[in-house]
């Protein structure tokens, strides 16, 4: 039975393993347990991709924004005090334009999308299992192969102690990743539903006609069949398995966000009651929370002091003022001030704020304040552009219904969440030294500006042929 349910899954990428494409998807399936490994694939298929493409991808005016936020960023890298320093530092950004860039020519279909949220699914679940198995059954070990190739660091009891990391360095990283795959396997999750409920066929949409569709080309069915209940049966254990992680990743921001994406599919799949329910809930939470005294020990009867106790600090009463992210901000902020055009360099906040206050912190719990202090105002604008202009034109395909059919527009609806997601998790912290989420976030962008760019063709090849 397992056999065969395995049989279908790998049928259904046959056909296209021979392609600079499924390489990827191999990358981003042994990425979690393997994060050189995954990055030496996605690198050599972005370097093949680039050298056939060059032409195509040097046409695209959003590479020419990444070319020109390339230049600034080394700019500032020569400008500053550990020069260095800040050129390492652009290892974490430059890289991952190129990938960019050659993914967004790569991905063009919207069952691509659809694959890449199912590989990314399954690829999960091994790491979740050894995160659960780290903080409750005190899971260890260190463990190499092959150098760093395969190279394993469980801590027992999780890492800060008492909440979940698996193989990632810190309890939030691995709640920024999870917070990610659970919104593409809600996504998959709902697309599974509507077809064992009986919903019409795909297809059928609000066009003017009555007939929506897709101008790319036709999308191939869910994994592995649309009639199979394994689709179902295993979406739903993944996406509850991970929701559980979640949670005991102790990380406020991977709290909100799952919350956020639930509201988020319910108003998009109109699903009134259950808004009504996740806001019910969400605020007896946070009235336990933050409400004055009579009302938050009301409510504190009801509400488990492991989330309200984690959302107002009470769990961490003796945080040092240094630890807390107002601290970091406010002198992230002032450095900005101080070096407006160019920044300190990247990768010298570190240095600067351990001198200061005399703790270490690899970074101020904020990207864009992050930028802002280390390569100036004008870099950090226009990479905030660059990312707002990829939100605009996604919001922008979705709302053209006649373009895109009922299935596709929710795999594209679950991109858009999850770049949203990332981008919200990056506001209160920042997931750019971490590999895999590095990777994983330049790939989303790269997946729905992909799509949009070859709907945008396949739109004025339309209106041509008219």
């Amino acid at each position: 039975m397992l056999g065969a349910s395995l049989n279908k899954v790998f049928d259904y990428f046959k056909p296209r393993w021979q392609s600079s494409w499924n390489y990827s998807l191999w990358g981003l399936l042994i990425f979690p347990v393997s994060p050189l490994l995954g990055a030496v694939t996605i690198g050599f298929v972005s370097l093949i991709t680039l050298l056939k493409q060059y032409r195509k991808i040097s046409r695209r005016p959003l590479n020419w924004g990444f070319a020109l936020l390339s230049v600034l960023l080394i700019v500032t890298a020569g400008f500053a005090q550990d020069k260095t320093t800040a050129f390492v530092g652009l290892f974490n950004l430059l890289p991952f334009f190129l990938v960019f860039a050659a993914h967004s020519t790569l991905i063009q279909t919207f069952a691509q999308l659809r694959q890449m949220a199912w590989i990314l699914v399954i690829a999960s679940m091994p790491v979740i299992i050894i995160g659960l198995g780290q903080l409750f059954l005190g899971w260890s070990l260190k463990f190499e192969i092959l150098w760093i190739v395969f190279a394993w660091t469980i801590r027992p009891g999780g890492n800060p102690p008492g909440r979940i990391a698996s193989l990632f360095m810190h309890a939030n990283t691995f709640a920024a990743y999870l917070a990610i795959v659970f919104i593409l396997g809600l996504g998959l999750w709902l697309e599974q539903w509507r077809l064992s409920m009986g919903h019409r066929a795909w297809g059928i949409g609000h066009g003017a006609s009555g007939i929506s569709y897709s101008p790319l080309a036709p999308s191939s069915p869910p994994l592995p069949t649309p009639h199979s209940p394994l689709p179902l049966f295993f979406l739903t254990v993944a996406v509850i398995t991970n929701f559980i992680a979640l949670i005991f990743t102790d990380s406020r921001n991977g709290w909100a966000i799952a919350i956020f994406a639930c509201l988020a599919y319910a108003l998009y799949q109109g699903w009134r009651i259950l808004v009504g329910g996740v806001a019910a809930i969400v605020s007896s939470v946070l009235l336990a929370a933050f409400a004055p005294s009579p009302v938050a020990q009301f409510f504190r009867q009801y509400i488990p002091a492991f989330f309200w106790a984690r959302l107002n600090d009470d769990m961490y009463p003796d945080r040092p003022v240094a630890l807390m992210r107002k601290t970091q901000w406010e002198f992230a902020w002032s450095l900005a001030q101080e070096h407006p055009w160019t920044g300190w360099g990247l990768r010298s906040f570190s240095g600067l704020y351990k001198a200061e206050m005399q703790i270490s912190l690899g970074h101020p719990h904020n990207l864009f304040l992050m930028l802002s202090a280390e390569t100036g105002f004008p870099s950090t604008f226009l990479f905030c552009g660059l990312l707002a202009w990829i939100l605009i034109i996604g919001v922008q395909l979705l709302r053209k219904s006649k373009y895109i059919n009922t299935q596709d527009r929710l795999i594209f609806f679950s991109y858009l969440l999850a770049f949203v997601a990332w981008v919200l998790f990056n506001t209160v912290d920042v997931t750019l030294f971490e590999l895999r989420l590095n990777v994983l976030s330049w790939l989303i962008l790269a997946a729905i500006c992909g799509v949009v760019h070859r709907c945008a063709q396949q739109d004025r090849l339309a209106s041509h042929s008219n």
